[in-house]
């Protein structure tokens, strides 16, 4: 695409909102340009300066975020000149007093950025400002609420313990998949870190502590998951845990190191999981089961004190909406009665006419033509067919997609010990330098949750052209302040892959291909359920097992998923949203779009406008949109 046309797209997210015009005190509008050369340099000169101040904010707000969060840095490829110091050996911490501390410097910046003046700057310029005070309000999480914990994704996670997150969670994820070791100082580092567990684990007991003391107590449910998880951690001799072969394998690529050296270093990692890591999981479970008869029955944030105003905030950060959650309710029921109509319709025609479409999509379930065998073999073959997929779209897409990523993507099966607790299928994004690549992890706990008929489509979400396509472009842009190149803002991101699974079929992708497109429908209507079940937890004080009885019912999933959906939505309050009410918005612009432009609608055009101004809130999506109908 011509430079031209990309500055104008990643100049075109606020200009309906900020114009370039002002008042004089009478409140008539006055022409920016009716100044005197004089006061034009003066302009001009406040103006350098304002955007001076904002890089200063941008930089400041990037080395605040990654001086508490060493790992998502680590995560990121970022360097010591990233983020203002060395963090290839630190750990984070999540003592209160941090916690405090990293919310009230964001908080502080977002306010900063927010306030400076930027009259008659260019729309890029006032486009950064926009989306970097709401960036950093994001990671600043509510200000009413000094619960739970900063997560470099999801911005306020609400329980510090649980199943699915939280630092013993990702950060060992994180430094087996994500922290290089091609060198002595680089295992050493690697090394440092797990000699830090102790110290990450009386933080995080003691921040549990906090939140239990303010009566925020998480859902028996999702303790007891998290519970497991950390036991389980620490089932397998030290010398045979992940973290050490993991080591093993890397270290055992380093050609300047001899034998002898290898050896002394794989000790050092065995020593310090047996003496540090286990001990700091065992000392966590055991505060969590010490929690445990204080944990809550009910199932939905609205138990927690306060905790309507808390699930008002993360439909506003995580679902991108005003709407109440009986609004976005009712969206769901009938989204659930619109795609089920439709599913109904290719199940009768493909001979299955017995039954609601959620007990026939279990009966195809069952069916052995659809399922993988639970083998080495037929995970290995599951692989295969995913990279098939990959291959097959990236091909396809093309016509309708100008811009490529340069990051590659790789698919892996989650490790065993996070399993359970772990979604189907979830994205992890490259390093920014390019030394690792985009990966999409694929759960194989139950190979009956993965039957044949849904794996394309799950697989157009996670790799192309969804989160990886999205994520890796945004990363690409590299014009943009670095925390809007790995912007998460939920309901854009989640919604574009959603509605990448839609554009894989307007390709083509399930022609001739009738269960297929019925897997396809069901992760649509798994996504319209959602609305349902999350409003019905958080707000309508729906049980979890009422809950899990409407989303089997509907959708026809293998129960297994269907029980660590909900619970994942029991941690996660509003982040279910973000799926089909950002989908909605995108189809909704592009039909916009469509009906403005006509026979010169050009989708790949379109796409791109979607795509190159990174990850933003829908409104700014709008404005985008809007701005380049406007330019044609």
């Amino acid at each position: 695409m011509n430079k031209n046309l990309k500055n104008s797209l990643l100049a075109s997210a606020i200009v309906a909102a900020l114009g370039l015009s002002a008042c004089d005190n009478k409140g008539n509008t006055v022409a920016v340009n009716d100044t005197s050369p004089t006061q034009k340099s003066t302009e001009r000169t406040s103006i350098h300066d304002a955007e001076q101040e904002l890089i200063a904010l941008y930089l400041q707000a990037k080395q605040s975020l990654f001086k508490q969060r060493a790992l998502s840095a680590t995560m990121y490829g970022l360097t010591e000149q990233d983020v203002g110091h060395v963090v290839s050996d630190k750990m984070e911490l999540f003592s209160p007093a941090n916690e405090k501390q990293l919310r009230a410097e964001l908080l502080s910046i977002s306010n900063k950025i927010a306030n400076i003046k930027l009259d008659g700057a260019d729309i890029t310029t006032k486009n950064n400002q926009q989306v970097m005070a709401g960036l950093t309000r994001y990671f600043a999480g509510e200000p009413n609420f000094n619960i739970g914990y900063i997560d470099t994704w999801m911005g306020l996670s609400p329980f510090m313990v649980n199943q699915i997150n939280g630092p013993l969670i990702d950060i060992p994820r994180i430094m087996q998949n994500d922290q290089p070791i091609t060198n002595e100082q680089e295992a050493l580092a690697y090394i440092a870190r797990l000699g830090q567990f102790d110290k990450l684990a009386a933080s995080i007991i003691e921040k549990q502590a906090f939140d239990a003391a303010q009566n925020w107590l998480p859902p028996t449910v999702t303790l007891q998951g998290a519970i497991k998880y950390l036991k389980g951690f620490t089932q397998v001799a030290a010398e045979q845990h992940s973290f050490v072969k993991v080591f093993s394998d890397k270290i055992a690529k380093i050609a300047a190191l001899d034998a002898k050296q290898k050896q002394i270093l794989v000790e050092q990692v065995i020593t310090q999981v047996s003496e540090v890591v286990y001990p700091a999981f065992k000392s966590v479970a055991k505060a969590s089961e010490r929690l445990l008869p204080k944990s809550r029955s009910e199932s939905g944030i609205w138990a927690q004190p306060k905790g309507s105003a808390y699930y008002k905030d993360a439909i506003k950060q995580l679902g991108d909406s005003e709407l109440t959650p009986s609004q976005i309710h009712q969206i769901g029921l009938d989204e659930v009665a619109r795609i089920s109509l439709v599913m109904n319709k290719i199940l009768q025609e493909q001979g299955y006419k017995d039954g609601t479409v959620g007990e026939r999509m279990v009966a195809l379930n069952e069916e052995p033509r659809f399922l993988y065998e639970d083998s080495k073999a037929g995970r290995e073959e599951l692989l295969s067919d995913i990279n098939g997929y990959i291959t097959d779209m990236t091909i396809k897409m093309a016509p309708v997609f100008k811009t490529t990523p340069s990051y590659q993507v790789e698919v892996k099966a989650f490790p065993v010990e996070v399993q359970e607790g772990a979604p189907g299928g979830q994205y992890t994004s490259p390093a920014v330098d390019g030394s690792k690549p985009g990966i999409y992890w694929i759960n194989l706990r139950d190979m009956k949750a993965n039957p044949k008929f849904g794996l394309k489509t799950l697989t157009y979400h996670e790799a192309n052209p969804g989160h990886h396509w999205q994520i890796a472009l945004n990363l690409d842009q590299a014009e943009l302040p670095f925390l809007r190149r790995i912007a998460p803002y939920n309901a854009y991101t989640e919604g574009w892959a959603l509605y990448s699974e839609q554009v894989a079929y307007e390709l083509g992708m399930y022609e001739n291909d009738p269960f297929g497109n019925l897997g396809r429908l069901q992760a649509e209507l798994f996504r319209a359920v959602r609305l349902v079940v999350d409003t019905g937890l958080h707000d309508k004080r729906w049980t979890r097992e009422q809950a899990i009885s409407y989303m089997a019912e509907q959708t026809g999933t293998a129960e297994s998923d269907v029980i660590a959906e909900i619970e994942r939505y029991m941690a996660w309050p509003g982040q279910a949203l973000g799926y089909k009410l950002g989908m909605l918005k995108i189809l909704s612009l592009r039909a916009q779009a469509q009906q403005r432009l006509g026979d010169n609608f050009d989708l790949a055009e379109f796409h791109d406008v979607v795509l190159l101004n990174g990850a933003v809130p829908m409104a700014v999506l709008s404005r985008n949109v809007n701005y380049w109908l406007d330019s044609k």
